[in-house]
């Protein structure tokens, strides 16, 4: 599909990604600075200032800040702690000073990967799951959420037209009628859509909006990792192996989807002068693509939310391809 970005459509905007070491919250800072803006990137994990994190990975938001300006933007790397209401709050008041306001805010938090556990660990009961993991759980992907909003939406309204992206996993409309994982899991990922709507509510008199945003099958670099792959090789996990043994990931890793293609759902978003359409809504990034036209890195539009629908409608034999 012939698309690319424009390095322009963001030129002057000011963007805070909250999340921006890894994944989605890199590959939206990325697209930002694909489109031209000003990306101030936090996170825990940074090569100049050591905050506890959830993971032990090597992934820095200077690396991202660096991604940002390479690709025509401009990036700052703030290191945060967004579970600590004193550093957001300094956050803000830097914000301030060296900018004056925000155009785009991008809650990006989570680092629940480990405490939700893989495939054997799903499923299982409340009253069998660590509390404490659970409650952890909920503090990383809302209380972190709520605390980056507190202080810098006042910096959202300065001037109208104010994006705030909430990243989480799962439509409200799919999350809605199906249980994801585990109670804390399932209450994580539903209220963070729900902080969208409530968020929306109160920010619609100042001309600002806000959205829900879920990513597809996302190639972080911790999946990559999980199926032995890079992005440069991702469909070697689904060939079979050197033994002529079954592939390392499931057929429908072919719809999956580079961070990026997420950065650019949000890019659009903050290109659309229309962008109040959207207010308190709960999208994916494939059916944003289909609305607005961007393309993956590999120029396809992946969309694996629209494939489990129909394959959840009993459409079984639908093909991957028709979907991407």
């Amino acid at each position: 599909m012939d698309w690319s970005p424009d390095r322009e459509a963001l030129r002057g905007r000011v963007a805070v990604v909250a999340g921006a070491t890894r994944g989605a919250g890199r590959g939206i800072a990325a697209a930002l600075g694909e489109a031209g803006a000003t990306v101030i990137c936090t996170g825990r994990t940074s090569s100049t200032k050591r905050i506890p994190s959830d993971y032990q990975r090597a992934e820095t938001i200077e690396e991202t800040a660096e991604l940002v300006t390479r690709l025509g933007g401009t990036g700052f790397a703030v290191p945060v702690d967004h579970l600590d209401p004193a550093q957001v709050r300094a956050l803000a008041e830097r914000v301030r000073r060296d900018h004056g306001h925000i155009d785009v805010l991008v809650n990006d938090l989570w680092g629940g990967e480990l405490l939700k556990g893989g495939p054997p660990q799903w499923n299982t009961p409340l009253w069998e799951l660590d509390l404490d993991d659970g409650l952890r759980m909920l503090r990383l992907a809302i209380d972190s959420h709520l605390i980056t909003s507190h202080h810098l939406l006042p910096l959202l309204i300065v001037k109208p037209g104010g994006l705030l992206v909430e990243v989480t996993d799962g439509t409200a409309d799919h999350n809605a009628s199906r249980y994801r994982i585990s109670v804390f899991y399932d209450l994580a990922k539903t209220a963070v859509n729900r902080l969208a709507f409530s968020q929306g509510h109160e920010l619609s008199p100042h001309a600002a909006t806000a959205v829900a945003l879920t990513p597809g099958w996302l190639r972080s670099e911790m999946m990559l990792d999980n199926y032995g792959v890079s992005e440069e090789n991702w469909h070697d996990a689904l060939a079979p192996d050197r033994a002529g043994g079954r592939p390392t990931a499931p057929p429908d890793f072919a719809l999956s989807e580079s961070p990026r293609y997420v950065g650019r759902a949000v890019a659009a978003l903050a290109s659309d002068t229309d962008r109040a359409r959207w207010n308190g809504t709960s999208v994916s990034s494939g059916h944003l693509a289909r609305m607005y036209g961007f393309t993956d890195l590999d120029g396809s539009r992946p969309d694996i939310w629209r494939f489990n629908e129909e394959i959840d409608g009993g459409g079984s034999a639908a093909n991957p391809d028709d979907f991407r």
